[in-house]
């Protein structure tokens, strides 16, 4: 019996996914005078009120100006995290278009240099083939220099004549 009491108590402490429901006596009240419960549980239970409308509605408001609030908190988290990445990706995006932009034109500088730079050095294969033949030129000029020379001499000693 005292069993039944104690699940009694338990059941008429609703928890937060149960509703409050009153539960029917399955016992008969019984026609004698002697009470099963103790004096102390019949203290305990009679002590205990039990909610009535209002509070029921206070309980709920309250309830659901937090749902309303923790509801309010999530749509400006959300809100926040997806400006948060609509940044990141647009920054990202900017990122590569920049990127792209910086390759490609350090393409076309490198493209440009090695174009002049294929130039310079087939003008110096030019000029190395050309200086092959100088040698010869070269002894030609000294030679040439040495006749110079030598008629510059010859119109002084003519010219000098008294």
């Amino acid at each position: 019996m005292e069993e039944d009491g104690g699940e009694r108590a338990q059941r008429r402490h609703p928890t937060s996914s149960e509703t409050l429901i009153s539960e029917p006596h399955l016992d008969p009240p019984s026609t004698c005078s002697e009470t099963t419960l103790h004096p102390g549980e019949e203290d305990r239970t009679e002590s205990k009120p039990e909610l009535n409308q209002t509070e029921i509605f206070r309980t709920l408001e309250v309830v659901e100006r937090d749902s309303l609030s923790i509801a309010d908190s999530f749509t400006t988290l959300f809100a926040s995290l997806r400006l948060a990445l609509s940044e990141v990706t647009s920054n990202s995006v900017d990122h590569m278009h920049c990127f792209s932009e910086a390759a490609g034109r350090l393409q076309e500088s490198v493209l440009d240099c090695a174009t002049k730079g294929n130039r310079y050095i087939n003008s110096s294969l030019r000029l190395n083939e050309e200086m092959k033949g100088i040698d010869s030129l070269a002894l030609q000029l000294k030679v040439l220099r040495r006749n110079v020379d030598a008629l510059d001499s010859g119109v002084n000693k003519l010219l000098r004549l008294p």
